[in-house]
Formats: C-alpha cells, sequence, structure tokens
C-alpha cells in the first residue's frame, strides 16, 4: 500500500518538475496544523530532518513553481508562515481525486467493526515505527 502511495505521489511529483522532498513538504504545509499553530520553515526542516540550506532550496523551489507563499507573521514580522497557494491546492485536489474515490472504494468494504480493527492496528503500528526511530510524540 505504501508502495503504491508513493508511486502515484512520485507520478505528481515528476508531472510538476518537483522532488521527493518537495512533496514531502507541501504534504507537511496541508496538514500544518491549522490556523493556530501554521507551519513555518523551523518547523518544516525540524519535521523534515533537512538542513537550513536544503530547506531553503526546498522552498524557494515550491514559491517558484506557485505552489506555496511565504507569509510574515501580523504579530511578529521577523516569523514566517508557509502557506499553500489555492490554486496549487486545486491543482492536487484535482490529480488525487481518484485515489480519494479508491480509498472510499475499498473502505466501504468493511464494516464499522473491521474498520477499527484496522485503525487500531495501524496506529500501534505508526507508534513502534516512531519507537524504532527514537521518537515518542
Amino acid at each position: 500500500m505504501t508502495g503504491e502511495f508513493n508511486r502515484i505521489v512520485q507520478e505528481f511529483a515528476q508531472a510538476h518538475g518537483l522532488h521527493h522532498t518537495d512533496m514531502l513538504a507541501l504534504i507537511a504545509i496541508l496538514d500544518g496544523g491549522g490556523p493556530d499553530t501554521p507551519m513555518t520553515p523551523g518547523r518544516l526542516r525540524k519535521q523534515l530532518n533537512l538542513t537550513s540550506g536544503a530547506m531553503t532550496a526546498c522552498l524557494d523551489r515550491l514559491e517558484r513553481a506557485g505552489h506555496i507563499r511565504r507569509v510574515r507573521a501580523a504579530d511578529d514580522r521577523r516569523v514566517v508562515h508557509l502557506e499553500y497557494e489555492d490554486r496549487a491546492k486545486g491543482l492536487a485536489r484535482e490529480y488525487f481525486q481518484p485515489l480519494a474515490r479508491s480509498t472510499d472504494t475499498a473502505r466501504e468494504r468493511f464494516s464499522a467493526e473491521e474498520l477499527r480493527v484496522v485503525i487500531r492496528f495501524l496506529t500501534e503500528l505508526n507508534h513502534e515505527l516512531a519507537l524504532l526511530r527514537g521518537r515518542t510524540d
């Protein structure tokens, strides 16, 4: 499953001249944490485990390609927030809509109880993998 997801993401990246790291950054920015905790270059750099230079290069590529914009925080102009451009969101939504439909189709084949077991298993697996990497959050 992860392999198939990764292939679909890689096809999108290639079609739009993006690197794998760019895609990881876009996903993280999209997931960002909402208006109370917007994504910043520092948080993103830490999440992706990149050097400062690599993070800057990634953000420059994404901004040039029209996927994101850097916006100064209103309350502290030194802070930069990363925002996903609406046009780029639409592009991603259109591209990944068949994936969402396929996911829905597969999910409909399971009962609510079966899905609870699957979710519990995946949650536990993610926890174990995080422990393996030394991460406890």
